[in-house]
């Protein structure tokens, strides 16, 4: 039996040649082909990676959100401050000073 290279070269050789040029070009087809091909693959997968981070941080955002309104409407405290530091509310008798940047 000979090497790798002796199926290239035996009674054959012409179909086995043709055979890997075909699937080279079969290859590179698939890979630059427009709408089908790997580098779309990719982009698409750095998006929907990108999306999920998103999707974290939205999650994350809510959860703190909605722990805010939990301590809006049980706590009375929570509630006059924040109605203070939004609204500027006071009570009488309350000397306010608004600083802005």
């Amino acid at each position: 039996m000979g090497g790798p290279g002796s199926i290239f070269n035996g009674p054959h050789g012409g179909f086995f040649k043709f055979a890997a040029f075909a699937t080279a070009i079969f290859v590179l087809l698939m890979l630059f082909k427009p709408g089908t091909n790997v580098i779309r693959w990719v982009r698409s997968s750095i998006e929907i990676r990108h999306q999920e981070k998103q999707i974290r941080q939205y999650k994350e955002e809510i959860g703190r959100m909605e722990h805010r309104i939990r301590m809006l409407t049980s706590d009375r405290d929570t509630l006059e401050e924040f109605a203070r530091e939004e609204f500027h509310f006071a009570e009488p008798g309350d000397d306010v000073y608004i600083i802005e940047p």
